[in-house]
Order: structure tokens, then C-alpha cells, then sequence
């Protein structure tokens, strides 16, 4: 079923893979299938080495095709920070009331995207300040939902992350 398939977008390097795994493994046990994404020509690396291929490249996202899109998080995923064609996919998902997700430093690019504007969200400490620059109101709590946005602080959220996400789903 549509709604239950998710788009996992990852970087081609130093993702995080607890935030990865966790989440992944709670979303498929709810029931979902899980589609990965990214730059990566046929490989992302986690930062400590863990190899996922990807499914789809960025280009070929169609949001017609997920019932939500989850930005796992890690180094990694700063490059995505400022990336045009993501933030116009978050807004696509976004728009058409999907489930638009992201853990640790990921949160920033849903802001940079537009979405987060005066909107309660949080994100790994470190990048509060990016999260608050693109408008959003940073509050230092482990996982954040509104509306069809949920956000979350860091690795050891990733439970509560995927629970919120599949609550999403099945309401």
C-alpha cells in the first residue's frame, strides 16, 4: 500500500547508521516498506562503515509514489543542508500532506526547504542555530510532531522517532 512505503533519503557518506537501522527495523515491523535514496552511484557508507544500496537516485523522486519521506541523519547529511532539488522534494511531500521526517542534523534542510517556518521542531544541538536561522522554533526535546512534520534530536531518539512516524501513518 502506498501510504506505507517510505522514502528513506541518505548521504552517500557518514550517515548515522543507529538512526538508520532503528528506525528502519521499527518502520518495517509496522508494516512499511522502506526505499532508499541518494547521491550515491550505488552505495552509501555509514560512518562506521555500513554499506546500503541505494534504490533510487534523487533525481528520480516522485512524491506520488511514498506515503512519506524520512532524512536520516549524520555528518553526512550537511551537504544535503543547502541541496535546491531536496528542498523542493520536501516541499512536494510537505504540500501534499505526507509524512515529512528527519532526525539529528536532517531537520536543517526541512528548514532551509521552507517548512519549518514558525514551526516547533528540534534537531542534534549542535545545529540549533542553522534550525533557528531558517526560521524555525528550536525546542530541546527528543521528538517533535506537527502536523505532518516530525523531527528528532539524535541517535538515541530513534525509537520514539519511528513510533511517531508510524502513529502518523496509522492515523
Amino acid at each position: 500500500m502506498l501510504a506505507k512505503s517510505i522514502l528513506f533519503i541518505l548521504p552517500k557518506k557518514n550517515f548515522n547508521e543507529v538512526e538508520f537501522l532503528t528506525t528502519k527495523r521499527l518502520l518495517e515491523k509496522g508494516g512499511c516498506s522502506i526505499f532508499i535514496a541518494s547521491d550515491a552511484n550505488s552505495f552509501c557508507e555509514g560512518k562506521n562503515g555500513l554499506k546500503v544500496k541505494n534504490d533510487v537516485s534523487l533525481f528520480n523522486i516522485n512524491e506520488n509514489n511514498f506515503g512519506g519521506i524520512v532524512f536520516i541523519g549524520g555528518s553526512g547529511v550537511k551537504e544535503y543542508w543547502n541541496n535546491q532539488f531536496l528542498h523542493k522534494i520536501t516541499k512536494k511531500f510537505f504540500e501534499k500532506k505526507k509524512i515529512t521526517a528527519a532526525i539529528c542534523s536532517a531537520p536543517v534542510i526541512l528548514a532551509k526547504a521552507g517548512i519549518l517556518k514558525n514551526v516547533a521542531a528540534t534537531c542534534y544541538p549542535d545545529d540549533k542555530a542553522e534550525l533557528i536561522k531558517a526560521g524555525a522554533e528550536f525546542k530541546d526535546e527528543n521528538v517533535i510532531v506537527r502536523k505532518n512534520i516530525i523531527t528528532a534530536k539524535n541517535a538515541q531518539a530513534s525509537e520514539e522517532f519511528a513510533e511517531a512516524i508510524l502513529a502518523k501513518l496509522n492515523s
